[in-house]
């Protein structure tokens, strides 16, 4: 009996360690597995789940991948666009508008024409945020990034109270991609800002049919709704 066990609990303990090994990869996974743009959308996934500190590991490997990619290779354009886009999702700013122009440069690369036009938005210069924003629509109507692009252009006539250019704008980005709420929220705001309280309606009840826990739009629609002089 004792010249059984050895070999039997031997066996065990290996069948039991080889187990538990996707469990521990699991819980620590290896981002350097990846190559840079998975280590981005595994970013942009933990993001999406509110694990931005775990995502950032990701994003800080795309950058890392992307850098040295570039190093061997100047003209690699994915490689600038996947580095803009992580930057993008870190916040750092005035780092994809240097990488960018880089790029730029080198190749008019449209997706990182409009990931640039993001970049200048959050950075309050909406000067070039517009300019590269339509410079990508006018070359991709119909574009991966159209309706976003799109919309930043609406929020940026909206910002400067043109109402009817904002309200083209976001009746756009809407029409290409119909399922954002805040989007149709916005046109709302901006044809109820021009006087256009019929079509105001419309868009804040667009908006509560994608989101009917959308207090503002909500709000807005009684408000708009409300008889003149009414309390």
């Amino acid at each position: 009996m004792n010249a059984c066990r050895g070999p039997v609990s031997r066996l065990f303990f290996v069948l039991i360690l080889a187990a538990a090994l996707p469990l521990a990869a699991q819980q620590a996974p290896d981002v350097s597995r990846y190559d840079a743009l998975q280590n981005y959308r595994a970013g942009r996934d933990l993001e999406g789940r509110n694990r931005m500190e775990e995502a950032d590991r990701y994003y800080n490997e795309a950058v890392r991948i992307c850098r040295e990619e570039i190093a061997r290779n100047a003209g690699n354009m994915d490689s600038y666009t996947v580095l803009t886009w992580a930057l993008q999702r870190q916040r750092k700013y005035a780092d994809v508008i240097t990488w960018g122009e880089r790029a730029l440069r080198i190749a008019g690369d449209m997706r990182i024409t409009e990931t640039m036009g993001e970049a200048y938005f959050y950075l309050d210069n909406h000067t070039e945020s517009l300019r590269f924003m339509q410079r990508y629509v006018n070359a991709l109507p119909q574009g991966d990034r159209a309706s976003v692009a799109y919309f930043f252009i609406g929020e940026i006539y909206r910002l400067s109270g043109r109402w009817r250019h904002a309200d083209v704008a976001y009746t756009t980005a809407v029409r290409l991609e119909p399922g954002a709420a805040l989007w149709w929220y916005r046109l709302g705001t901006v044809r109820e800002s021009a006087g256009e309280g019929s079509f105001a309606v419309e868009a804040y009840e667009r908006a509560l049919a994608l989101n009917p826990n959308y207090r503002e739009a909500s709000e807005a629609l009684l408000r708009v709704r409300r008889p003149a002089g009414g309390a």
